[in-house]
């Protein structure tokens, strides 16, 4: 009896230093935006296991729908309690640079400086932030991955309506009316179907109408700040060039040549709608409206003729694209989103969240990462944006080609107020404003300016 107690005891007290060592065991919380496509998460997944391998760290990831990331993040902050390490697709646009401003954000130049040089120009840089309360510039976010602004258009919709790419126009009024006056009608005679040529995100909950609209701005050459972040809103050329640039932004929906529900369009929608085929053409952020077809291609759950189809969508009928020329004649060159993570000042576990950076940052780790979004993003790193990924079919060379052409960056890089313009979105409600409230151009751009004014100043 003595005995089967001595071993009872030595077999508890085994126990007891097993569950001690579990509960003992160091962890790692990471919040991260759920990817599009399960190669992209898979992905991350094994980043993850290779570093808790190594670390014999356990890495506590929670996945987010990318609309749900920042209220959680802001949920998480206001609490007290935020995760060790947090990345979401619109963190860039909406909320880095803010908090980087407040102070709530880690230094973590001793991550990025020793690696700088890997990255790509117009990439690093856009972590290089303010924050106000040392009252200096340090690398407070990591960079990722990045994207621009891409048209798709449909190859069979286009030949049906009885043209062919050639007759597309490369001058910029003469693009947007050939989709709308030329195309739209043609088709809906030929086919009977109300299909609208252009699809415009024009919604106020979306980023896709303020980073569309953006893109018009740039066609018009408008810079809203210097590079010391002030505003040079006051400047007549400015004034005239955001006129033309909403004027022709908003025109397709006065004319009827985008869908009416175009005004509350959120991020997805007009991608459902180019899928759907209610519309011709599209400009999108990312090529994830070619994606779609390529993830429905590899996906086994789908039938074989679901397959064929997408695979056919995919080499065959979608194109993917440039703008055409700005209006005075010159080359587009595309402002470039970098998409970035944070380590938080009130993080709990900030040498390894370092850590957990630095590993992903490497190459082995982040391009798997990168090239498993299926061409959605682009990557920050030299090496990276030269694998032959990006050239091996025509809609990641034509997003290559729009990197390799150079690229600029977002007003929120210079002066972070931009990010809480974007939040308002003063865009997409000076859009509404014309064509719901019916109000001149002029006047709509004159109320965004004092808005940007009263925002950015």
């Amino acid at each position: 009896m003595k005995f089967k107690l001595v071993a009872t005891a030595a077999l508890m007290t085994t126990a007891l230093m097993a569950s001690g060592y579990a509960s003992a065991q160091e962890t790692l919380t990471v919040w991260w935006v759920k990817g599009f496509y399960k190669s992209e998460d898979d992905a991350l997944f094994a980043a993850i296991k290779k570093f808790e391998d190594k670390t014999k760290v356990k890495v506590e990831l929670s996945q987010y729908a990318v609309q749900d990331t920042i209220p959680k993040t802001v949920s998480a902050l206001d609490s007290g309690s935020p995760p060790d390490v947090a990345y979401s697709d619109v963190y860039d646009f909406q909320v880095t640079g803010k908090w980087a401003y407040d102070g709530k954000l880690e230094d973590i130049s001793d991550v990025i400086t020793p690696i700088k040089d890997r990255f790509a120009p117009n990439t690093v840089e856009t972590t290089y932030l303010y924050n106000n309360v040392t009252k200096k510039k340090a690398y407070y976010a990591f960079p990722l991955k990045q994207q621009t602004m891409h048209i798709e258009y449909w190859i069979d919709m286009l030949n049906e309506a009885g043209y062919k790419e050639t007759d597309i126009p490369t001058d910029w009024k003469g693009y947007w009316s050939f989709w709308c006056n030329k195309v739209q009608p043609a088709y809906r005679k030929k086919t009977g179907s109300r299909t609208y040529g252009i699809g415009m995100p024009m919604g106020v909950d979306g980023t896709d109408s303020f980073y569309s609209f953006l893109t018009f701005m740039d066609a018009y050459n408008v810079k809203l700040v210097d590079d010391n972040g002030k505003l040079l809103l006051d400047d007549p050329k400015v004034r005239t060039g955001l006129i033309g640039a909403m004027t022709d932004y908003t025109r397709p929906y006065v004319e009827g040549c985008t869908p009416p529900s175009s005004t509350s369009w959120k991020d997805p929608d007009n991608n459902v709608a180019f899928h759907n085929k209610t519309t011709v053409m599209t400009h999108n952020a990312t090529i994830s409206i070619a994606a779609k077809w390529l993830d429905d291609m590899n996906n086994e759950a789908l039938k074989p003729e679901q397959r064929a189809i997408a695979k056919k969508n995919y080499y065959e009928l979608i194109r993917t694209a440039g703008f055409p020329n700005k209006p005075d004649g010159s080359k587009m060159q595309y402002r470039s989103a970098v998409k970035t993570g944070v380590i938080f000042k009130d993080s709990k576990n900030k040498a390894r969240a370092k850590e957990f950076v630095s590993f992903l940052l490497q190459e082995e780790n982040l391009t798997p990462y990168v090239e498993g979004s299926l061409g959605r993003w682009f990557p920050v790193t030299k090496v990276a944006q030269q694998s032959p990924f990006w050239k091996a079919d025509r809609h990641r060379l034509s997003v290559y080609n729009q990197y390799m052409a150079g690229t600029v960056t977002f007003e929120f890089t210079k002066n972070y107020k931009f990010t809480i313009v974007n939040n308002e979105n003063v865009w997409a409600k000076a859009m509404n404003r014309v064509v719901s409230e019916k109000i001149p151009v002029d006047q709509a751009v004159d109320e965004m300016i004092a808005r940007i004014k009263a925002i950015a100043s």
